[in-house]
């Protein structure tokens, strides 16, 4: 009967009445019912409306059969990140008129959002967001499962971690047989300072992705556990960790993941106040990375931190390096960086006051606003210590009693 769905949407996209398609055929009355699933009919009257439209009556009806299948692998692409086929997959849908009509419209539009949040198109991913969640109430069992872990992404990539927590959580395993949402839930924990959490579900998606045979994703679950151990007493074991991804990125040709397992080691060296390692292993990340992107900015940020804290370069050239990272932010807009890098530069400088005035004013807030937990927590260290350094009795005392609590 998918028959009658094709003769409508053709017509309504030619711009045609009933009255016009019918004429010399049937009338108007008879293909309303046609349309409506409201009658039988002859197999030549389809043949003539068709012919009349345009199309193939056969080919339209074996490309809305398959349209379920192809969202499928789709789906099964995005969950692999084979980044290319996916972009190909996205235009071939752009190009498939039949989906507005096919059941499956809302698993193609939550497969769309996913899509656009990995090329971080939140604005344009958020405005179908919103519609779908209009007709939230329509959607069947495994796409309201798909929505709450697309949703998830979405938050995740708005910075409101504990929001993508509370929605991934709630997602049904059962009714959801795409474990790779665990991953994302793992990211989240991670982000909210919850290492204990973290690895439990980044161990999960492990081993999912193992299931699957996606060993580039297997890199990302390892990665993130690797990051939550924090054995302090020997180093010598988390090093050898990352050195396996590392070795396992270059086998699987995965440059950008090289560079993201490089970022979190040269972390774990200047969290360990070791800022030679540190400042060499950002460098590396850095030559891996687009020179405007965040990542390449924040690897930037902990290079030149690293350098100053370690006094591995003159305070002139880490001026000017602060300056271009600057520069780029205000030219992108990204307000995180914009303050990184002008906090930098007070720093740098040796302007105590103005670096912990602006901590204050603009920069905690923000950190606060977007929930990033390890930077809030850095800022509140040093606020507290200046304070105390200041005499400002009183406000050491505010700014203590929220570390304790914390």
């Amino acid at each position: 009967m998918n028959e009658g769905k094709i003769i409508k949407f053709y017509r309504e996209k030619y711009q045609m009445t009933q009255e016009q398609l019918g004429k010399g055929i049937c009338s108007g009355t008879h293909i309303s019912k046609i349309e409506r699933l409201h009658t039988e009919y002859a197999p030549e009257i389809i043949t003539l409306l068709s012919e009349r439209l345009g199309i193939n009556i056969e080919k339209e009806l074996i490309k809305l059969n398959n349209i379920k299948k192809r969202l499928n692998h789709w789906h099964d692409v995005i969950v692999m990140q084979l980044l290319e086929e996916m972009d190909l997959i996205n235009h071939e849908l752009e190009q498939e008129d039949l989906i507005q009509i096919s059941d499956y419209i809302n698993l193609y539009k939550l497969l769309r959002v996913r899509y656009l949040l990995m090329h971080n198109l939140t604005e344009e991913a958020l405005e179908i967001i919103k519609e779908i969640q209009k007709k939230e109430h329509k959607l069947s069992t495994y796409e309201a499962n798909l929505f709450k872990h697309v949703l998830g992404i979405y938050y995740l990539a708005k910075h409101e971690n504990p929001k993508a927590i509370q929605v991934l959580k709630s997602i049904n395993d059962t009714d959801y047989n795409n474990k790779e949402y665990t991953y994302h839930l793992a990211v989240a924990y991670h982000l909210n300072e919850s290492p204990v959490m973290a690895y439990f579900f980044a161990d999960k998606s492990r081993r999912f992705f193992k299931e699957i045979n996606n060993y580039l994703r297997v890199i990302d679950a390892e990665m993130l556990m690797a990051i939550q151990v924090k054995d302090d007493g020997d180093f010598k074991e988390t090093i050898h960790r990352f050195e396996s991804l590392i070795k396992s990125c270059e086998l699987c040709h995965s440059p950008g993941r090289k560079a993201k397992v490089l970022h979190n080691l040269a972390f774990e060296y200047y969290r360990r106040k070791d800022y030679e390692p540190a400042k060499k292993f950002y460098k590396e990340s850095m030559i891996l990375k687009d020179i405007e992107s965040n990542p390449y900015l924040l690897s930037l940020e902990g290079y030149i931190r690293s350098a100053y804290y370690g006094s591995l370069h003159p305070n002139e050239e880490l001026l000017q390096l602060a300056n271009e990272g600057l520069k780029t932010a205000l030219k992108k807009n990204e307000q995180l960086y914009i303050n990184l890098f002008t906090l930098l530069s007070y720093l740098i400088q040796d302007k105590e006051q103005e670096y912990h005035q602006y901590l204050s004013d603009y920069s905690l807030p923000l950190f606060k606003k977007f929930g990033f937990v390890y930077l809030i927590k850095r800022s509140e260290k040093e606020l507290f210590n200046y304070c105390f350094k200041q005499k400002k009795t009183r406000r050491a005392l505010k700014m203590a009693h929220i570390l304790i609590n914390q």
